[in-house]
């Protein structure tokens, strides 16, 4: 499929849902603290969201039928789950958990995607050390965006990042456009093999992408567990999953899930 460049007001919509997605995001890591359930940050996302129009795209994904799909209008994953954990009741926090807020919302027909890995209460050294090199990843790659430059080139600077902390970058889920809806062109890998190559792409403004570095502080292998969603580490080692999405602009990159407030559409 093509990929699809944005117009700026399309930019400005979406920029619109990154900070609805934003706010939903600070209300949920202020309230992941001890003893609170993964299912209670769902529902209190549910209900913000709700407050202003907007979905969460995890929930019944990919049919989007009542019932069927993800259970959860988030993806909460805890430790060593790495991505698409499934909120619950009975998931509850302890003091030194490390957990990943994932929401990708649609506000006014445009997606965001967003995710952050967060401690609850004191956390080890060394899982604050992972929580740091995976953020600072997405940061380097937003640093380094600009038009005319191949995706490949971006993507090896985060696996470099990553490795030589002595980390494993998740090669199973990458990033990807985004836009009117969650998932569209390209696939925008954190790493660089044969495979990746081929679909390699050049950087240019009106791309809209979801930048998602996904980190494991053992080895880099991962599996699906019996629920048919969470996956986890191999190994069992914790995780960290830091995302924004961001737009392609004639000088370099704009990220929309910042919280900045956006230009009116109408006046673009």
């Amino acid at each position: 499929m093509p990929i699809i460049v944005k117009t700026r007001r399309e930019i400005e919509l979406m920029r619109h849902a990154g900070a609805v997605g934003y706010a939903v995001l600070e209300r949920m890591k202020q309230a992941t603290v001890p003893g609170v359930s993964t299912g209670a940050l769902d529902e209190l996302a549910a209900a913000e969201l709700a407050k202003v129009g907007g979905i969460g795209m995890s929930r019944n994904y990919p049919t989007y039928r009542e019932g069927e799909g993800f259970p959860g209008h988030t993806c909460i994953s805890v430790n060593e789950e790495v991505v698409h954990g499934i909120p619950r009741p009975d998931r509850i926090l302890q003091n030194g958990d490390v957990v990943t807020l994932d929401l990708a919302l649609k506000v006014g027909g445009y997606c965001c995607d967003m995710a952050v890995t967060v401690g609850v209460g004191e956390i080890s050294p060394r899982n604050q050390r992972l929580l740091d090199v995976t953020r600072r990843t997405l940061d380097l790659a937003i640093a380094n965006m600009k038009p005319g430059r191949k995706w490949s080139d971006i993507a090896r600077l985060m696996q470099h990042s990553v490795e030589r902390a002595g980390y494993s970058v998740v090669r199973e889920f990458v990033g990807h456009g985004v836009g009117r809806t969650m998932h569209e062109d390209p696939k925008v890998p954190n790493f660089v093999t044969a495979e990746q190559l081929r679909g390699d792409f050049k950087l240019r403004p009106g791309m809209t992408l979801a930048v998602e570095p996904m980190v494991i502080m053992g080895r880099r292998e991962v599996e699906l567990l019996s629920d048919g969603w969470t996956v986890v580490s191999e190994d069992r080692s914790p995780a960290a999953h830091f995302e924004h999405t961001v737009a392609i602009t004639d000088t370099g990159v704009d990220v929309l899930t910042d919280g900045r407030t956006p230009v009116a559409a109408e006046a673009v």
